[in-house]
């Protein structure tokens, strides 16, 4: 998924089983949509827990954040509950939606060759278009990262 492409607007069920729409949302609210490998690893509870002192900070921005990996909703269930996550997280087991947004793809570990989700974080505004990607993700930083980049355009300070 590139800059100017536009999100499903089912992105699928959250970790109770609903549906996850972008129009469910309040009108004009804006996403960050982050994509990343798998619940409760070292890297993606720090992504996880980055975002969540942040959140609010997103929030006044007019973004909400939403998680996505292929996980099934019981797992994220238990690592939203265990990092208190104030976000959605949508489990997509079949990894459809990860193929569509490009971030499906070989990676490789230890001379190790797979298939796996390349984190990656999407910034859609209020009808689902991409309008930002970030493709090197600092897992501590992640909302650092995105703050600098929407610096100018409404930045708040992010909480530690």
């Amino acid at each position: 998924m590139n800059i100017g492409d536009k999100m499903p607007d089912l992105l699928g069920k959250d970790s109770n089983g609903n549906d996850v729409r972008l129009s469910s949302f309040p009108a004009g609210m804006k996403f960050i949509i982050y994509f990343y490998p798998k619940d409760s690893t070292p890297g993606c509870t720090a992504e996880a827990i980055n975002f969540r002192n942040n959140y609010d900070n997103f929030l006044q921005m007019g973004y909400q954040v939403i998680g996505i990996s292929k996980d099934s909703e019981a797992s994220h269930q238990r690592f939203a509950e265990k990092q208190c996550l104030p976000f959605p997280l949508v489990a997509d087991t079949d990894t459809s939606l990860c193929q569509a947004a490009g971030v499906w793809r070989q990676k490789k570990m230890a001379g190790r060759e797979y298939m796996g989700i390349v984190r990656t974080t999407f910034v859609c505004d209020h009808d689902g278009t991409v309008t930002d990607v970030v493709e090197k993700v600092k897992t501590k930083l992640a909302a650092e990262q995105l703050f600098a980049l929407l610096d100018g355009r409404g930045g708040i300070n992010p909480a530690p």
